[in-house]
Order: structure tokens, then C-alpha cells, then sequence
């Protein structure tokens, strides 16, 4: 995975993937690297979305800590 991937980039890539396979745009050759590289977005995005909310998490409760 790249190291510059953003989350809204790997979201704006998953959902030209999905649209290509919806609309068959994507051949038969091509299909298993396409759900692969989807794969590989799905995981990033979720690892992203869990970092954020382990750190807002963490930044909620030091808010709260200094009350």
C-alpha cells in the first residue's frame, strides 16, 4: 500500500472499483486484481478509521481529565 494513501483517496479509489465492476467495464482478466486492490482499500480504510477513533478517543478523555 502506498505510503501517501490517504483515507478519502483509497474511498474515492474503492468506489470507482466498485463502479467499474458494476457497470462489467472491468474484463474477466482483470476482475480478481480489481477485488484484490479493493481489498487492500477496505483494509486501509478501516485501520485508518480505527486509528482515528482510538485518537479522538484519547484526545476526548485528556479534554475531560483537565476538567
Amino acid at each position: 500500500m502506498e505510503t501517501n494513501l490517504t483515507y478519502e483517496g483509497a474511498y474515492r479509489e474503492l468506489a470507482q472499483i466498485a463502479k467499474e465492476i458494476e457497470n462489467e467495464t472491468v474484463t474477466v482478466d482483470v476482475l480478481a486484481q480489481k477485488v484484490k486492490r479493493a481489498s487492500e482499500l477496505i483494509s486501509f480504510c478501516q485501520a485508518r478509521l480505527k486509528s482515528t477513533e482510538t485518537e479522538v478517543s484519547r484526545i476526548i478523555a485528556q479534554m475531560e481529565g483537565g476538567l
